[in-house]
């Protein structure tokens, strides 16, 4: 398991597109047991498979002490990027209930790879906390983040709760959001 920044860990191999070369590999978000999304990703790596499991340090507090814990962000959900086979060989692990499906439909949803980059680069980067929204986020503003850890990251500039910040959606599971002071920003497009 590779950790990068303490955020993020990405098991499996490295399977970029590279430059001009296609390739029919996907992100897919399948569905595990409680608890065992770290598991799920260790055994689809030790099978070639990469995957990405979204974790974030948190302080947990008990009566006598603080602990500093890696969380995992989205629970019951591991990020698989594979091809139709290795899509179908992941299902045969006993923890892994099935992909997440198009409402309607029958074939599994697809991430596409620009808000998958997103979403890790806001994950390694962000020094702030980063929370799930999965309600219905009016959209915002395009903006490009132009100071602090996360430069150069593109999202859309949401308040929520009376707080400026930036949101990178995520098709199927709603968006990814982080505290942004209004002067850390640009308008694009």
């Amino acid at each position: 398991m590779i950790l990068t920044k303490e955020k993020s860990a990405i098991l499996g191999t490295k399977n970029g597109t590279g430059e001009g070369v296609a390739c029919s590999k996907r992100w897919y978000v399948a569905h595990v047991r409680i608890h065992h999304e770290k598991k799920v990703a260790e055994l689809l790596g030790k099978m070639g498979i990469e995957t990405f499991v979204p974790v974030q340090q948190e302080i947990h507090l008990w009566s006598d002490r603080r602990k500093l814990v890696e969380a995992v962000l989205l629970p019951m959900m591991v990020f698989v990027h594979a091809d139709q086979k290795e899509r179908m060989a992941a299902l045969t692990i006993s923890t892994v209930s099935r992909y997440m499906v198009l409402r309607g439909e029958g074939k599994p949803a697809v991430i596409p790879d620009e808000q998958m980059a997103r979403f890790r680069f806001m994950l390694d980067y962000s020094d702030e906390v980063i929370s799930m929204n999965c309600s219905p986020l009016a959209r915002g503003e395009r903006v490009r983040v132009i100071k602090g850890p996360l430069t150069g990251l593109v999202g859309e500039l949401v308040t929520l709760d009376g707080k400026s910040k930036v949101a990178v959606r995520l098709d199927m599971l709603g968006c990814a959001c982080v505290d942004m002071p209004i002067g850390y920003v640009e308008r694009i497009g």
